[in-house]
């Protein structure tokens, strides 16, 4: 998830402003480095933790604390601890690049801490991967799904490697990127006997990214795009530009892009227009702060919403040990972005046991050999861009004011109902 405005038209020209922040950064490491040796290791997580994106944020960090009690704080000879860092501003409720790359910085200089567990969104992923390259310490994100940040040919020009600055890997997502949940997000809808698309994007990188993807695999299927037109996040309604999305009388209307960047007024003004298009969003919108914002009673049945991974299903609460332990903890069943930070946490987790020792670049390889045979998520492992192998995005539906797992899609075949994992 992952949600900001991005200038697509050319490579990230941050990058010589980053690489002097890094140098600097990095300057600093052996500073950091010259503390004594501690019996304890940290694991430290960088998230928006105020905002329209704080609800996501909080299900991560309980996931993470969940895979921290499972092993009671303990890794090896080593204690664990845990530090929830936040990258956003109270002012405006949104990550900062500033945020971003102090949390950065921190991880980097300080000598106890193995790895860092974020970013939510890929904007911000850009901010801190370079930083946290140099220092070969591991990044694994929970959600981002921007396909730049790890594979070769589809993001901006030069990606991924600028995030590379070393010539080495140490990122890791534990979410299919956007170039799964896209396509499959169009085959659903083919499926479904959707032909007319409209498509609409928040003109950041998520956004956009996961908009073109699903606009490209509806030509593919032989759908007509009518158009793709990306919104200007900061507006405060969508009333005329919806009239000319009634005009073109879609079958269906695609939105790639969150809450934040006004996915629910959108939604909010295209039931106010009447329109009776299927609505089909993007994981960035599977969030109460978008069922507040377009109003969850009219959105019954027709909203849809894909989420990258899978989601649980209503039968997994009452059934499966990490969701009967969780309803314990937090008095409800983990949600899509929970699992995803359980897992990145268990993946770090057996990473550092592995090693048993502070070696972050040992650490990293040990990561990126992972093979999962026991997830909750099932069988994966994480390829050589640092991607997982999981090739599943689940489908929920707004019913009675929330969003309500429906089926899973995968590469293998559309349409999987509850069950068919």
């Amino acid at each position: 998830m992952r949600h900001e405005r991005w200038c697509p038209q050319k490579p990230p020209s941050f990058l010589l402003v980053w690489n002097l922040v890094v140098y600097l950064g990095v300057g600093l490491i052996c500073f950091g480095c010259q503390k004594m040796e501690t019996n304890r290791v940290c694991l430290v997580s960088s998230l928006p933790r105020t905002g329209v994106s704080r609800q996501v944020s909080e299900e991560v960090v309980r996931g993470i604390r969940l895979a921290i009690d499972e092993v009671k704080a303990k890794v090896g000879r080593f204690t664990l601890e845990y530090r929830d860092l936040d990258n956003s501003a109270a002012a405006s409720g949104r990550w900062t690049s500033e945020g971003e790359a102090a949390n950065a910085r921190m991880a980097v200089q300080d000598s106890d801490v193995m790895a860092y567990i974020g970013t939510l969104n890929s904007g911000a992923a850009r901010v801190s991967m370079p930083i946290l390259n140099y220092a070969d310490l591991l990044m694994v994100s929970p959600a981002n799904t921007a396909v730049g940040l790890t594979k070769p040919g589809l993001g901006l020009p030069g990606e991924p490697n600028v995030y590379r600055p070393s010539g080495r890997l140490n990122y890791i997502r534990v979410v299919p990127a956007d170039d799964i949940q896209g396509p499959l997000a169009a085959d659903w809808a083919f499926e479904r006997g959707v032909r007319r698309v409209f498509v609409i994007d928040d003109a950041g990188v998520y956004g956009r990214g996961v908009a073109s993807l699903f606009a490209d695999r509806c030509r593919e299927q032989g759908m007509v795009v009518l158009d793709h037109v990306s919104i200007d996040p900061q507006a405060a309604e969508f009333k005329s530009f919806v009239g000319s999305v009634m005009s073109a009388d879609p079958d269906l209307v695609y939105f790639g892009g969150s809450a934040r960047t006004k996915g629910g007024q959108l939604a909010r003004d295209l039931v106010s227009a009447e329109s009776e298009a299927i609505l089909l969003v993007s994981d960035g919108c599977r969030t109460e702060a978008f069922l507040e914002a377009a109003g969850a009673a009219s959105l019954e049945g027709r909203c849809f919403a894909t989420s990258a991974g899978l989601s649980p299903e209503p039968a997994d609460c009452n059934e499966k040990l990490l969701f009967l332990r969780y309803k314990e903890k937090y008095g409800t069943c983990p949600s899509n972005a929970a699992i995803h930070g359980y897992e990145a946490a268990r993946l770090v987790i057996r990473a550092i046991t592995a090693v048993g020792k502070k070696d972050r670049r040992a650490i990293t390889e040990s990561a990126f050999s992972s093979k999962v045979d026991d997830g909750v998520l099932g069988q994966w492992r994480i390829d050589a861009n640092g991607d997982t192998t999981l090739q599943e995005v689940s489908v929920s539906v707004v019913r009675d004011g929330e969003f309500v797992h429906e089926e899973v899609i995968s590469t293998a075949g559309v349409g999987k109902k509850d069950g068919s994992r």
